[in-house]
């Protein structure tokens, strides 16, 4: 079997891989070399279980996309440092198999595979994914010379846990920076922002999607924030947890976001409220992986929806 005819290649794919790479990186600086090995074991698991899924569909001719090895690192990075390899292991095993393979492949899928995936291992797992996180390293060469941080650096305080026990807001350039606690790729506000315009400069994803989700969730935030129904300030909400990530990586998923721009629009808005309502009245100190999930049930319905109002446009 040829490894080069495997995998179905696909640039624009190929792309996001490019611009997830400066965020791996600095995973690995902040918390160090066990970052690489959760990424080989989530690669080799989610490879093989879309082999898997392949093979069944078309035993004469598989075919693997390289949008798996996409899937792959964005699970892997909204992961905690401490996240056990077994667990990840489980988590991307259920992504591929019931976010893709149940709907028949790589373009067919309604929800996001790596969302998928966190979510089931968020639900069965808890105490893995919200109770232990690790302080960052903060000076050169950080945890590129360290397979993990040490067990005295253990904390239970990302910012918006923080903020949700004590009201204490951490500060903005903490949280651009990425010296503040958190999953794997969303500490560095800063880092995520340059990687989002790469991919807008390339044309790899769309800026409106971006924008409609970034306008819904600060508009709101901002009004809550003025009626003193939440004590996070605009800045601090759109700089802290896993807003900015899911924006950038998740949002403009092209297979599970809407094709058209207004229905991009409207699919924006949707997540960028439901993240807000979640975050401020929910259980939940975050609220962006259900908030995509929940916009990505949705997408049939706007699209479905907004077609035929153009069409009764053009017939009137």
């Amino acid at each position: 079997m040829d490894i080069k005819t495997l995998f179905l290649k696909q640039k624009m794919m190929r792309k996001v891989i490019y611009s997830l790479i400066p965020v791996i990186l600095f995973a690995a600086y902040s918390f160090g070399l066990r970052v690489f090995a959760l990424l080989a074991v989530v690669l080799i698991f989610g490879i093989a279980s879309e082999y898997v899924i392949m093979r069944g569909i078309n035993k004469e001719k598989v075919k693997i996309s390289e949008a798996v090895l996409v899937s792959c690192i964005l699970y892997t990075l909204t992961l905690p440092p401490t996240v056990p390899f077994w667990i990840a292991a489980v988590g991307i095993i259920f992504g591929v198999i019931f976010g893709k393979g149940v709907f028949g492949g790589f373009g067919k899928n309604i929800f996001n595979p790596a969302l998928v995936g966190r979510c089931f291992i968020y639900i069965s797992f808890p105490s893995f994914m919200t109770l232990s996180w690790v302080n960052p390293f903060t000076s050169f060469p950080g945890g590129l010379i360290r397979f993990q941080g040490s067990v005295d650096a253990l904390t239970n305080a990302t910012p918006l846990i923080t903020l949700g026990k004590t009201g204490e807001l951490t500060g903005y350039l903490a949280l651009m920076l990425g010296r503040i606690s958190g999953s794997l790729g969303e500490t560095s506000a800063l880092l995520i922002a340059a990687c989002g315009i790469y991919l807008i400069v390339t044309k790899t994803a769309s800026w409106k999607v971006m924008l409609s989700t970034f306008l819904s969730f600060s508009l709101l935030n901002t009004v809550l924030y003025f009626t003193n129904v939440t004590q996070a300030d605009p800045l601090f909400s759109l700089l802290a947890g896993g807003f900015m990530f899911g924006m950038v990586f998740m949002v403009t998923d092209p297979i599970s976001a809407p094709k058209d721009d207004t229905s991009r629009i409207i699919y924006g808005i949707l997540i960028g409220l439901v993240t807000a309502v979640i975050r401020i009245f929910g259980l939940f100190a975050e609220g962006m992986m259900f908030a995509i999930l929940i916009g990505n049930m949705f997408v049939p319905l706007i699209e479905r929806n907004v077609k035929q109002a153009k069409s009764k446009k053009v017939t009137t």
